[in-house]
């Protein structure tokens, strides 16, 4: 009896585990010209299509969302991955953006990452 407890409590752990936000690991900038490619390296938990990191977006310094980048199908076997977005184009006199990310259960993590840009 003591197993199927000690077995029970594990697999809720595991699950609980996997039920995670998704985490922000590095975001890296290039600016060509006027326009910003961003990369982004996420690790979640993805169990399959029921749970999964769905998105990541950019937001300024007043929280308004700049841009999504949406991750199309899970990434159970690739973790932690990298995906990016091309082709941003920032509000003059951006200094800094902050990226997130999205879970397919979780809603948006509450993870702000930071970054700041150099001209």
């Amino acid at each position: 009896m003591k197993r199927l407890y000690l077995s029970l409590i594990a697999s809720l752990c595991a699950s609980m585990a996997s039920a995670h936000d998704p985490e922000i690991l590095d975001v890296q900038v290039e600016k060509m010209g006027m326009l910003w490619s961003i990369h982004v390296t996420v690790q979640h938990g993805d169990t399959g299509w029921d749970h999964y990191a769905d998105a990541w977006e950019v937001l300024d310094a007043d929280g308004n969302v700049l841009a999504t980048r949406t991750l199309h199908h899970p990434h159970v076997d690739e973790q932690p991955f990298t995906r990016s977005l091309h082709s941003l184009v920032l509000p003059d006199g951006t200094r800094e953006i902050w990226v997130r990310a999205h879970c397919s259960i979780a809603d948006w993590s509450s993870q702000l990452t930071k970054v700041e840009l150099t001209p």
